[in-house]
């Protein structure tokens, strides 16, 4: 079961430690059986509660899954392996369309803003002590987010998107908790999930959105939040429309006390309207990032939500960053004013719209209502991968954002020339041709 290595330990923190370091150091492998309670705990000379405890220190930190009678087993993918560490080789001279990044040729000079809150700093240094949110980036995000029909709430800043949403989550819920998320979703969500000791609800989803009825079954089986992705859904490019955010707010109504995240993350990027899910719930939180319209390097999100949630999010962070530097919320604050990312949502939708033209007119299914990729359902992934390589594209592979979806592969069209699309619709034909797979995602 476990090969040469052996588990030492007499605490149940001992036995816990002794497992993740076995797993970290590579003696014990993804999806490896640990020894049922009972023998594990003769073996030890321990009472068996003291193995439980140790499984539940090991579940809680996302080392190992534990299902009953079934057993416990080393998750397929540990924390300390994350997803978008699976290798994808880019050959001299290939295009690298796996990478999921904005295009930097469409990201603002960030001099001009810097310099600006440069002044504001030198003028008035940020001290211990001091408001930790600037009052202008504040009043901005509440304006964007009442604008969008998003309920008036309380605001704080994070360190991007997934500061967030862990730090929300972490506002709410408790170890073992399970969160329903897009399956396929953000494949950091999905690693961040048994980091905090969550277990991801899996969700299915079409381009416009989860489904009601999955997300409705999994709310029945007990999640205590769920993550929706409001428009350019990472990977699938699904958007919500305004029928679909209907029906999920009818779900959601029938359990006012799950926690509802949204994720925005899209915003700047995308022609479509924000569709709200907030308000529905006693618990709720929106979330903005700056990444893809500013830059991924400025590391901040705006977040709007209820008081109690917001207030738990802000308490905790004084405890440990203490507060989002003072200098980004001031150069975000003076790129939202100028509007700076003017024009980058149109031309994202073109890049997108000409190859899903260009694939339609081999007959491949795929999908991108918005946002930066197009995800295309294939038979087998790594043989897609390895062939499209070869004829010069790199695409990401599917199993990065899977939970129990199909397979598929995704391409980031940010810096895609439209001119290009009809080569790589034509590549990825001659791939797919002897056996394409069919277009739904569910």
């Amino acid at each position: 079961m476990l090969g040469d290595y052996t588990i030492k330990g007499r605490r149940a923190s001992e036995i816990a430690a002794d497992v993740e370091r076995a797993v970290n150091d590579g003696q014990l492998q993804p999806g490896s059986a640990l020894p049922a309670l009972r023998d594990l705990a003769v073996e030890l000379g321990v009472n068996p509660n003291t193995v439980a405890a140790a499984y539940r220190l090991l579940r809680d930190r996302g080392v190992i899954e534990t299902a009953g009678r079934k057993g416990s087993r080393v998750l397929p993918r540990p924390v300390t392996t994350p997803r978008d560490q699976i290798p994808v080789p880019v050959p001299p001279g290939a295009r690298d369309l796996a990478a999921g990044n904005p295009d930097p040729a469409l990201l603002p000079p960030l001099a001009p803003a810097l310099a600006v809150a440069a002044a504001a700093a030198d003028a008035a240094p940020t001290l211990y002590g001091h408001p930790v949110a600037d009052p202008a980036l504040l009043a901005l995000a509440r304006a964007g987010f009442l604008a969008d029909g998003v309920p008036d709430g309380e605001l704080a800043v994070c360190s991007g998107a997934l500061d967030a949403i862990g730090r929300i989550l972490n506002s709410r819920l408790r170890p073992g908790d399970s969160v329903a998320i897009e399956d396929p979703g953000w494949g950091s969500l999905i690693d961040q999930l048994p980091a905090l000791g969550l277990r991801p609800a899996p969700v299915r989803l079409d381009d416009e959105g989860p489904l009601p009825d999955s997300l409705a079954a999994a709310l029945a089986a007990g999640a205590r939040a769920v993550v929706v992705t409001v428009r350019a859904q990472n990977p699938t490019g699904a958007a919500l429309t305004p029928g679909r955010a209907a029906a999920l707010r009818e779900v959601l109504a029938r359990h006012p006390e799950v926690l509802v995240i949204a994720d925005d993350h899209g915003h700047g990027i995308v022609t479509q309207a924000h569709q709200s899910l907030a308000g529905v719930t006693e618990a709720w939180a929106v979330v903005r990032s700056a990444a893809k319209a500013y830059g991924p390097d400025l590391r901040l999100a705006t977040v709007m939500g209820d008081a109690g949630t917001v207030g738990r999010v802000l308490g905790r962070q004084r405890l440990d960053s203490g507060w989002v530097s003072l200098l980004l919320q001031r150069t975000v604050a003076e790129l939202w004013r100028s509007g700076a990312a003017a024009g980058v949502a149109e031309v994202y939708q073109a890049r997108r719209d000409a190859l899903l033209a260009a694939l339609a007119v081999h007959g491949i299914a795929a999908h991108g209502a918005s946002g930066l990729n197009v995800w295309v359902p294939v038979a087998e992934e790594a043989g897609a991968i390895a062939a499209m390589a070869q004829r010069g594209w790199v695409a990401a592979p599917g199993a990065r954002y899977r939970i129990q979806s199909p397979p598929a592969i995704r391409f980031t069209v940010s810096a895609l020339p439209e001119a290009e699309a009809p080569a790589l619709a034509a590549d990825l034909a001659a791939v797919l041709l002897p056996g394409r797979a069919g277009s739904r995602l569910v």
